[in-house]
């Protein structure tokens, strides 16, 4: 969620701003920046100046508002008195110059959607600076979603700050995987500067282009072959190293290759993590829906994602699948196309419930013949 920029209560500015804004050339004069005036009521001005409906009129207050000197600025927005959306024009302008970030987070008349969308697009120190307000972070934790999701953001940072959510018994919304972040956090060791060293590789390495994985058409029944097939990761990359709380935010961070590792990973709380990622495709939820070597709970997770089940190809792969729930499986059925209802109905790798409801629909398909 964001904060809305509505136009500021002008009876509430200062005489200087209020002429600044009135009818005339004054309103051009100020967003050119040519206009004397006190640096509180110029960002106030150039803020409502950057919303008029007069498009030329915004753009040049955009334009002044992005080229001010840092050192004005910085000076001019710790300043508590400014209002809240004055503080999050800039910052969307300012974000990554450090003294101005410094200088927004640390005002308390910062709004808390605005720390969030900071705590998104700092590097590793901004997000630091950002951790140190724990009140905050308590009463907004959508600030610790984009921080968490943030792959410049140290894991130590990322492990401290979850830790005080699940202290405070705060959910963090945003994060589909909660579950699995707070519990892998339960005796873990915390990370160390060598192990944020580690995730940042291994985030780095794990980030590019992974259109083999996630190029397809999960309309099409997808190959025992297929789903089982297996695409090691580079021997540097290393994984297999790494804590349960790094690879379960690897899964979060990572491409389809970092998934396709650790949806593999014996522990339940790492494979189910990677089934929750923002980046799973339809493509990579039918070939782990058609692997008979996950977790169960994993293909549970996928037969009630109503968003993965359209696909015609994660039914075919749900139906072969044994660890599918027999309930959805049954369900999906209905949908299944004869040959495949056919072919379904001679396997002896799933239940023997599914089967006979396989030759009842095949049979009541075609009139009651089973040929």
């Amino acid at each position: 969620m964001t904060i809305d920029h509505t136009p500021l209560d002008v009876a509430q500015l200062s005489p200087g701003a209020q002429r600044a804004l009135g009818a005339g050339p004054s309103k051009l004069m100020a967003a050119r920046g040519i206009m004397p005036l006190p640096p509180a009521d110029q960002v106030a001005v150039l803020y409502q100046l950057s919303i008029d409906g007069d498009a030329s009129l915004a753009q040049a207050a955009r334009a002044t508002a992005t080229g001010m000197p840092e050192k004005l600025l910085g000076g001019t927005l710790v300043d508590p008195a400014l209002d809240p959306r004055v503080l999050d024009f800039f910052a969307s302008l300012h974000a990554e110059k450090p003294a101005l970030f410094d200088a927004i987070v640390m005002n308390p008349a910062a709004a808390d959607q605005t720390i969030a969308m900071l705590a998104g697009k700092g590097g590793a120190r901004e997000v630091d600076v950002i951790a140190q307000n724990e009140q905050r972070l308590l009463r907004h934790p959508e600030i610790i979603a984009a921080m968490y999701m943030n792959r410049r953001a140290r894991m130590s940072t990322i492990d401290r700050v979850v830790e005080l959510a699940v202290r405070n018994q705060v959910r963090v919304p945003g994060l589909a995987a909660w579950d699995e972040v707070a519990r892998a956090l339960t005796g873990a060791a915390p990370s160390d500067p060598e192990s944020d060293a580690m995730f940042a590789a291994t985030a780095e390495a794990l980030s590019g282009d992974d259109t083999p994985l996630t190029t397809g058409d999960a309309e099409q029944v997808v190959s025992e072959e297929d789903a089982n097939a297996v695409v090691a990761v580079p021997e540097e990359v290393p994984i297999s190293k790494m804590s349960v709380p790094n690879k379960i935010r690897l899964a979060q961070l990572g491409n389809a290759f970092a998934r396709n590792e650790l949806i593999r990973d014996p522990m339940r709380l790492v494979a189910m993590a990677t089934i929750k990622s923002p980046g799973v495709t339809d493509i990579e939820a039918a070939r782990y829906a058609a692997n008979q070597n996950l977790n169960e709970d994993v293909i549970r997770y996928i037969s009630q994602k109503r968003e993965w089940t359209k696909a015609y190809g994660v039914k075919v792969s749900l139906c072969r699948n044994p660890k599918t729930p027999l309930a959805e499986a049954m369900k999906l059925l209905l949908f299944l196309r004869p040959k495949d209802l056919q072919n379904l109905s001679k396997s002896k790798g799933v239940p023997s419930a599914l089967v006979a409801q396989c030759r009842k629909l095949m049979m009541a398909r075609t009139g009651g013949s089973n040929k």
